[in-house]
C-alpha cells in the first residue's frame, strides 16, 4: 500500500493545525482549490523580458510546496502518489498555509527546499531569504508563522550596492550551506547555522589575466552548479560564463558537511596509486598536495584500516592550505580529432546568442554538462577525463580564525593558468595527463535546437531539470513550454558495461506547449516539478501564470531501447532457440487474417435466368471462376507454401517445447522425491520446537527467575559481604573470642584487680608512666567500641548468610 501521510494535517491537534481530521479531503492534484484559474496572471508582464519563475518545490517524499505571489504565503500540500490508481496523484485539501514572520520587499521568482525539508529558499532578482518551515500557529486564521531570515544583507541588499545575485543553490552534502554566485564575479558559500551576514568561504574569480580579455562576456559569470557523487566531482563547482566557457573550482568543501566514507577512500587511494607513483615530478607534487589536504580535512582517512572500518559517513573539518589558493581550471576545451581542430577547441558558431543557464548531471560513470543558449540551443558535453584538484602555490589565502587558531572562514583569489591548457586528442592515452594540473577535456555529445518561438527584442531563457527517476532524461522549461531530452549515448557507461554502441543523438519530445503561433507570450509557466515514486511511476506538475495546475504522467519504459534491425548478423549467426523466451511469428498476418472478402459483381435481373450454355452465361461463369482463382486458390497456394516452407522451423519449435516439457517433468519428479525428506525434516523441526518450548516453560517456573535484579546499593553491599566472608570474617571471629575470654577473666577476679590497681597507683611516681596509662585506657575504650561494632557486623553477616542459604 502506497500511502504518504502528512502527520500535521491528519492529526487532530488544535495547537498545530486549525483543520480537524474529519475536514481533510483527498482530491486530484489538478483540482486542488489552491490551483484555481484566475482571469489574469498574478503579475502582468512588462516590456522587458521577465525572468523565468519556478514557484513549485517537492521534498522528495510526500509534500509539495507552492508559493502564492498574490497572498505572499507558502502552501504545503500533502500528496499521495499512485493511490488509488497507479497513475493518479491525489492531494489533501485544504492545504497548510505558511507565512513569513517578516514582510518581503521583493518579488519571489524561485523557491528551493533543502535536503532534509526544513528550510525553503525564496529568491528574487532584488532579494534573498530563508524561510524555516516549522513555526508557531496563529490563533487568528490558523496559518503557521515561520521564521524568515535574510542572507548576506550587507553584501547584496544594500541600498548603495549594485551587486546582483545570479544564481543560488543548496549544497548537496549539507543542509545548512548555501552557494551564491553574484555579478561581481565572486562565489560565496554561506553557513546558515553560524553566520547569516558574513560568508564562510569567498572565492574571487579571475578567468583571464587583467588586460588580456578578448571581450566583456568572458569575465561575466551567469550560472554555476555543484558536482555529483563521483570521485573529485563531489568537491567541484562548475561555473559558466556568458561566452559559454566553463571553469572548475576544486576542491571546495563546506565546513562540517558529510560525505560517504567509501567515496573518500576511493579518492584517497586514487591519489596514492596514480599520483605518487607517477614518473612525472609535477604529478607527484600535485598528488602530495591533494593527499595532505585530504588527511587534514578528513583525519580519519589516515587510519582507514582500523578507525574507519565501521564508518559509513565522514564529516569534513575546516582546513585550507596556508601557502596556496585554488586554481580556476579552464576554460574546458573540446577533445580534438586532429591537427585541423587545434585552433577550434573553443566553441564555434554552432550556438546563437549568449549562454544563459548550466546543468550538471551525473549518470552512472558519466559527468554530463549541459549549456543552454539564448538562441534556443542546448550544448551537451561529457567530461572525457577525471577532475583533479589544482592549487596555485605562492598565493596564500586569507583566513579568519579564533583565539584557539580554529578556522571559521577563508577567502582567496582564484586565477586561471593559461599555460596549463593543452589540446587533448582522441588517440592520446588519458594516463599521460593524470595529475598534471590540466583541466579535463570535453567530449561533444550533441547540440540540440529546441526551435523556440521568436521573441521580439529579447533573448530566450531556459531552465533545466533532471528527472529524479530516469537520470538520462532532462526537462527544459522555457517560454514555449516544456521539452524532454533523453540521452541515448553515454560513453563511459557504455564502455564499462561492455557494449559496443554507436554514438546516437538524443531524442527530443515536446511535453507541453504554451504558444499557438510564431510568437510566445511572456512567462507562460510559473512552476515546474518532477515527481516519482518507488514503483517506477513518474509525473510532471506545471503551474501556469493564471495559477492553473497541469499533471502529466511520464513514461519511462522503452525510452532508452534502440530501434534497429541488423540483417547481416541475423544471416551469419544461427539462432539459438534456448535463448529465446518467445518464438518469432512465422506466418504473416495477411495469411492469418484469411482470404479477402470478394464481392460478387452486380448483374442485371435479366441475366439471372440465362442458361450456362449461352454466351452470356459462359462469360458470367468465367468472371466468377476468375475471381475465385485470384482470391481463394491463390490464398490456398500461399498457405500451402508457407506451411511447407516453415515446416522444419515448426518441427524445431515443437521439439524444443517437448524438450522443455520433459525437463519440467524431471524437475517435478525431483521435487516429489525431495518432498518426503522435507516433510520429515519439518516434523523434526516441529518436535524440536515443542521440546524447546517445554524446556522454556520449566525454566520460567524456577524460583530464581522471577526475582528482581539487585540495585546498585544492594550490589555494593553484597560485594562487601563477599569480602567479609572470604578473609575478614575469620579475623573478626578470632578477635571476638579473644575479647570474650579476657572479659570473663576480668569478671572472675574483681577484688584482686582492685588491690593490684591500688598497689600500682601507690608505686606510680613517674609522670611518663601516668601518660602511658592514660593512653592505654583510651585505647581500651576504643577497642571496646570496635568490639561492639564488630559484634553488630557479625550479627548482620550471620543474618545475611542465613537468608542467602534459605533462598538457595
Amino acid at each position: 500500500m502506497r500511502f504518504n501521510y502528512d502527520l500535521e494535517e491528519t492529526k487532530p491537534d488544535s495547537s498545530r493545525s486549525a483543520t480537524p481530521k474529519d475536514e481533510v479531503e483527498w482530491v486530484l492534484l489538478h483540482n486542488h482549490p489552491v490551483f484555481t484559474s484566475t482571469a489574469a496572471p498574478a503579475h502582468q508582464p512588462t516590456d522587458d523580458s521577465p525572468p523565468l519563475r519556478n514557484l513549485l518545490a517537492w521534498d522528495g517524499a510526500s509534500r509539495l510546496y507552492f508559493w502564492d505571489s498574490d497572498d505572499l504565503c507558502l502552501h504545503r500540500i500533502s500528496v499521495r502518489l499512485g493511490e488509488p490508481e497507479p497513475t493518479s496523484v491525489f492531494a489533501a485539501s485544504p492545504s497548510k498555509i505558511l507565512k513569513p514572520d517578516v514582510k518581503l520587499n521583493f518579488a519571489v521568482n524561485k523557491v528551493s527546499i533543502n535536503r532534509n525539508g526544513t528550510a525553503m529558499l525564496l529568491y528574487g532578482s532584488d532579494g534573498l531569504c530563508i524561510m524555516y518551515l516549522y513555526g508557531r500557529t496563529s490563533s487568528r486564521d490558523g496559518t503557521t508563522i515561520c521564521r524568515t531570515v535574510t542572507v548576506g544583507s550587507q553584501i547584496y541588499l544594500s541600498g548603495t550596492n549594485v551587486i546582483r545575485i545570479l544564481q543560488v543553490s543548496w549544497h548537496p552534502c549539507s543542509d545548512t550551506h548555501l552557494g551564491i554566485l553574484s555579478s561581481d564575479s565572486v562565489f560565496r558559500l554561506f553557513h546558515l547555522s553560524s553566520d547569516l551576514i558574513q560568508p564562510e568561504q569567498v572565492y574571487y574569480l579571475q578567468p583571464v589575466q587583467p588586460g588580456r580579455s578578448r571581450n566583456a562576456t568572458s569575465i561575466c559569470p551567469v550560472d554555476f552548479s555543484f558536482g555529483g557523487d563521483h570521485l573529485w566531482d563531489c568537491f567541484s563547482v562548475f561555473i559558466l560564463f556568458s561566452d559559454g566557457s566553463i571553469y572548475i573550482l576544486c576542491p571546495i568543501v563546506p565546513f562540517g558537511s558529510v560525505y560517504k566514507w567509501e567515496s573518500i577512500v576511493d579518492i584517497y587511494n586514487d591519489a596514492q596509486t596514480f599520483g605518487l607513483k607517477s614518473p612525472n615530478s609535477t604529478a607527484v607534487s600535485n598528488s602530495n598536495l591533494a593527499i595532505s589536504w585530504l588527511e587534514a580535512t578528513f583525519p580519519e582517512i589516515a587510519g582507514q584500516t582500523t578507525d574507519g572500518a565501521d564508518l559509513s559517513v565522514i564529516r569534513a573539518r575546516p582546513y585550507a592550505l596556508f601557502d596556496a589558493s585554488l586554481s580556476l581550471q579552464g576554460p574546458l576545451r573540446k577533445v580534438s580529432r586532429g591537427e585541423d581542430e587545434a585552433d577550434s577547441v573553443f566553441r564555434g558558431a554552432e550556438c546563437e546568442g549568449r549562454a544563459v543557464s548550466f546543468l550538471y548531471n551525473l549518470v552512472s560513470k558519466d559527468s554530463i554538462l549541459v549549456t543552454a543558449w539564448s538562441g534556443g540551443q542546448l550544448q551537451i558535453d561529457a567530461l572525457a577525463d577525471e577532475i583533479q584538484p589544482v592549487w596555485n602555490v605562492g598565493c596564500p589565502p586569507r583566513l579568519r580564525v579564533d583565539s584557539h587558531d580554529n578556522i571559521h572562514g577563508l577567502a582567496m583569489i582564484c586565477e586561471s593558468t593559461p599555460d596549463k591548457l593543452s589540446t587533448v586528442k582522441l588517440d592520446q592515452p588519458l594516463d599521460s595527463t593524470l595529475w598534471l594540473g590540466h583541466p579535463p577535456p570535453l567530449l561533444r555529445l550533441a547540440i540540440v535546437d529546441l526551435a523556440l518561438p521568436k521573441k521580439a527584442g529579447s533573448d530566450s531563457l531556459v531552465m533545466m531539470f533532471v528527472d529524479p527517476l530516469m537520470l538520462e532524461r532532462i526537462y527544459t522549461l522555457h517560454d514555449g513550454g516544456i521539452d524532454s531530452i533523453v540521452l541515448h549515448y553515454l560513453p563511459f557507461t557504455s564502455q564499462n558495461s561492455g557494449k559496443n554502441e554507436t554514438m546516437r543523438t538524443p531524442s527530443v519530445h515536446p511535453v507541453l506547449s504554451t504558444c499557438q503561433g510564431e510568437f510566445s507570450s511572456h512567462s507562460p509557466l510559473s512552476g515546474f516539478v518532477s515527481l516519482s515514486d518507488s514503483f517506477g511511476y513518474s509525473w510532471i506538475v506545471a503551474v501556469t501564470a493564471s495559477q492553473e495546475c497541469i499533471v502529466l504522467e511520464m513514461k519511462t519504459l522503452n525510452l532508452l531501447l534502440p530501434l534497429h534491425v541488423d540483417t547481416e548478423k541475423k544471416s551469419i549467426l544461427p539462432e539459438d532457440p534456448k535463448e529465446k523466451d518467445k518464438p518469432d511469428i512465422i506466418i504473416s498476418k495477411e495469411l492469418l487474417g484469411g482470404p479477402k472478402v470478394v464481392l460478387v459483381p452486380q448483374t442485371s435481373p435479366n441475366l439471372r435466368s440465362v442458361s450456362a450454355d449461352s454466351i452470356e452465361g459462359r462469360s458470367m461463369l468465367h468472371e466468377y471462376f476468375k475471381l475465385f482463382h485470384e482470391n481463394y486458390v491463390e490464398y490456398a497456394h500461399k498457405v500451402y507454401f508457407e506451411l511447407k516452407h516453415h515446416g522444419p522451423h515448426l518441427k524445431r519449435i515443437i521439439d524444443d517445447q517437448h524438450g522443455r516439457l520433459g525437463g519440467a517433468k524431471q524437475r517435478l519428479l525431483q521435487v516429489e522425491e525431495k518432498y518426503s525428506d522435507l516433510e520429515h525434516r519439518i516434523n523434526d523441526a516441529v518436535q524440536m520446537q515443542n521440546h524447546l518450548e517445554e524446556r522454556l516453560k520449566r525454566l520460567r517456573s524456577l524460583p530464581g527467575v522471577h526475582k528482581k535484579p539487585l540495585s546498585t546499593a544492594e550490589r555494593d553491599f553484597k560485594s562487601q559481604l563477599d569480602q567479609f566472608s572470604g578473609v575478614e570474617l575469620d579475623a573478626l571471629h578470632s578477635t571476638v573470642n579473644a575479647l570474650t575470654a579476657r572479659m570473663k577473666r576480668h569478671g572472675q577476679s574483681p577484688k584482686a584487680n582492685v588491690s593490684n590497681q591500688k598497689k600500682l597507683v601507690s608505686r606510680r611516681k613517674d609522670p611518663v608512666q601516668e601518660s602511658q596509662i592514660s593512653q592505654l585506657k583510651s585505647c581500651l575504650e576504643k577497642l571496646s567500641l570496635v568490639n561492639s561494632e564488630n559484634s553488630k557486623k557479625v550479627k548482620i553477616v550471620e543474618s545475611a548468610l542465613r537468608s542467602q542459604e534459605s533462598s538457595i
